[in-house]
C-alpha cells in the first residue's frame, strides 16, 4: 500500500469504525427481551405489552406464557427468559435464592379462582356442587404439581371438604389457560380457572362464581428480572412500566387485585 493509498483509507476506517458503533448503540437502545409469563396472564399482559409498546416502540418484547412451576424449572437449566412473572412468589423467591435473579422478588397482583363453565350458568353453581351436580361429569383443574392456580384450586376443594368426592371427575391442564381450555371445548362441563381468564370477552359471555379466597392460600404473584435480563436494555423499563398507574387499571380490569389495594382495604 502506497502511503497516499493509506492516507485515502484512514477516513473510511474512520467511518466504519463510527457506523460500527452507531449501529451498536442502536442494538443497544433497541432492546429485544423475553418475557416468561404464568398463563392467567394471557389476556391481561398482552394488553400491558400493547400499551409498553406504544411508550418505547423501537424495544421488542416477546412472551411465552405456561405454568410457573415449569417455567421455573426452565431458568434455572438455561431457558433465555429476561423477565419471570409467576402466579406464586415463591418460585421468583427460590430463583433469587439460588442466585438465577437480579432484582428482589416483587409482588405485581394477588389473582382470584373462580368456578367457571361454558354450557352451565356458574354463576349459580358451588363447590359443593362440583362433587354432587349430575350434569358435571368431569371437572377441570390445573395440575397443582407446578401450577399455583391447581395448587389454590384444590386447597378450595379440600378446606370445602369435597375434594375425595370429585376424584373420580378431575381431569387436569398443563396449566391455567390450558384448563380454561379444557372447560371451553366441552372436555369438562365445569372447571376452576382464574377470574382474569373468565373476565376475557369471550370466557365472560358465561357467568362465574367467585371462590371465597379464604378457603385456600392467597395467589401472591410476583416477577423477578433474572440474570441473564439484566444485561440487556429495556428488562427494567418494562419492570418499571408494570408499577405505572395504566398497566394497574389493566389489570384490574382482569380482576387481579393490586397489592397496595389489598393492603389498604386491610
Amino acid at each position: 500500500m502506497t502511503p497516499t493509498e493509506g492516507t485515502t483509507m484512514q477516513p473510511i476506517r474512520l467511518f466504519l469504525m463510527s457506523l460500527a458503533l452507531l449501529l451498536s448503540a442502536g442494538m443497544v437502545h433497541a432492546g429485544t427481551f423475553t418475557i416468561a409469563a404464568a398463563s392467567d396472564l394471557r389476556f391481561a399482559l398482552d394488553e400491558v405489552i400493547t400499551e409498553y409498546r406504544k411508550a418505547h416502540p423501537d424495544h421488542e418484547v416477546a412472551v411465552i406464557y405456561g405454568s410457573s412451576g415449569k417455567m421455573s424449572t426452565q431458568i434455572i437449566n438455561g431457558a433465555p427468559f429476561d423477565i419471570f412473572f409467576s402466579a406464586d412468589i415463591s418460585f421468583p423467591q427460590r430463583l433469587h435464592a439460588e442466585g438465577f435473579a437480579a432484582t428482589e422478588p416483587a409482588v405485581y397482583a394477588i389473582g382470584r379462582i373462580v368456578i367457571w363453565s361454558n354450557t352451565l350458568d356458574a354463576s349459580t353453581l358451588t363447590l359443593a356442587d362440583l362433587a354432587t351436580d349430575p350434569r358435571i361429569r368431569r371437572l377441570a383443574i390445573a395440575q397443582p404439581a407446578h401450577a399455583p392456580y391447581g395448587l389454590r384450586a384444590q386447597e378450595a376443594l379440600q378446606a370445602s371438604g369435597v375434594w375425595e368426592a370429585v376424584q373420580g371427575k378431575l381431569v387436569f391442564g398443563e396449566n391455567i389457560a390450558h384448563t380454561a381450555q379444557m372447560v371451553e371445548s366441552g372436555a369438562a362441563e365445569a372447571g376452576i380457572i382464574a377470574l382474569s381468564l373468565a373476565r376475557f370477552p369471550e370466557l365472560a359471555r358465561h357467568g362465574h362464581h367467585l371462590i371465597d379466597d379464604a378457603l385456600h392460600e392467597p395467589l401472591t404473584q410476583g416477577y423477578i428480572v433474572t440474570t441473564r435480563g439484566a444485561r440487556k436494555a429495556g428488562v427494567m423499563d418494562f419492570a418499571a412500566f408494570m408499577e405505572t398507574d395504566l398497566a394497574h387499571a389493566i389489570m384490574e380490569r382482569y380482576g387481579f387485585v393490586m397489592p397496595a389495594r389489598q393492603d389498604a382495604q386491610r
